[in-house]
């Protein structure tokens, strides 16, 4: 069965299972929507025996089922391999554990798989929150690692105890990190779920949402850091996220490209282009300066009366008069051609 190993961590196994290969394939999913199917799934297979299984219990699938399901479905075949695995009575708890505090690879190995049933329990209550299932157990092993290299076998307390703390830890910091496209930085988030969960209480207590001020006011901090987090509140939603369960299509590939200009309408730009260079030559020469230069065309920049005289050589009233000119034979020549000024491309 697959335990995904810590980044260089200074601790191995010996030898890997097929059952481990299995699980790390399995829990190397890319990070996307998933499926309702899979957390039915895992609420199914829970949900049975659920009443016959406790700590002590030796050999025993307990939540899991030890009969091969007839599924490909990976959440499945991974509850379905943690079935073989038997649990830990508190005396053999007690002394595996002493023998990791030595250095014992393979004793470190059995507790950790001995307790991949309590990370796949605790997983079960973060789903929805961002991560898929398989996801999450994979971040709650990292963290049940942690917690088997630091548990101390002599302080009196059984070793779910400790390492409970240590697989939410690792679970939550996850879905901080990777549930929202733009990260946000740990702290920030901790304090937005703060304010959240202020606001969620106040408005099962009041009659209506709750606002920043009584939020404020409940937990005792400035209004204004509550509705600067309050804006970072929504999600954004990644382009790259599947439309169906197969992938196939992303979001991206549906999303209208507004800087993209539609072929026809660039045809018809082109064509109208051709048209009013056309008649711009066909305007007398001082005309066709003014025109061009007032207006910003065939490669010039706009420029106001004074600086179009400067550059000819013409009073700004006088400009002005060629502008008027010119202007009224481009207007007699677009209603000849069957054109309105609304069909112009608007300079």
């Amino acid at each position: 069965m697959g335990i995904p190993r810590k980044k260089n961590t200074a601790h191995a196994t010996e030898s890997e299972t097929p059952q481990k290969k299995r699980f790390f394939q399995l829990s190397r999913k890319r990070k996307t929507s998933v499926p309702e199917t899979e957390y039915a799934n895992s609420d199914a297979l829970f949900s049975r025996q659920q009443n016959n299984t406790t700590d002590e219990t030796e050999g025993s699938p307990g939540l899991f089922e030890t009969e091969k399901p007839e599924t490909s479905d990976p959440t499945t075949l991974y509850l379905h391999e943690l079935g073989y695995k038997p649990l830990l009575t508190a005396k053999e708890e007690l002394q595996v554990a002493r023998a990791v505090k030595k250095g014992d690879l393979k004793a470190r190995t059995k507790m950790i798989e001995s307790n991949l049933r309590l990370v796949v329990k605790i997983a079960r209550h973060y789903c929805h929150r961002g991560l898929a299932f398989l996801d999450l157990i994979e971040e709650g092993n990292l963290g049940l690692m942690t917690a088997v290299e630091k548990f101390d076998p002599e302080r009196g307390f059984r070793f779910s105890t400790y390492a409970t703390w240590w697989i939410r830890q690792t679970i939550e910091r996850a879905i901080m990190n990777q549930s929202r496209t733009v990260r946000l930085p740990i702290h920030v988030i901790k304090e937005l779920n703060t304010y959240l969960r202020a606001g969620k209480a106040l408005t099962k207590k009041l009659d209506h949402q709750a606002t920043p001020e009584e939020i404020a006011e409940m937990i005792d901090r400035p209004v204004e850091d509550i509705r600067a987090a309050l804006l970072l509140a929504p999600d954004s939603v990644s382009i790259d996220t599947p439309l169906m369960q197969d992938g196939k299509k992303t979001l991206v590939d549906v999303i209208a490209d507004d800087q993209n200009t539609d072929p026809s309408e660039l045809i018809q730009r082109e064509d109208l282009q051709m048209h009013i260079d056309h008649w711009l030559n066909q305007l007398n020469e001082r005309e066709h300066a003014v025109i061009v230069r007032r207006f910003g065309l065939q490669g010039y920049d706009r420029g106001t009366l004074e600086e179009v005289g400067a550059a000819i050589g013409l009073t700004r009233e006088r400009v002005r008069q060629l502008q008027i000119d010119g202007l009224h034979k481009l207007r007699h020549m677009l209603e000849n051609a069957g054109m309105s000024r609304e069909d112009s491309v608007d300079e």
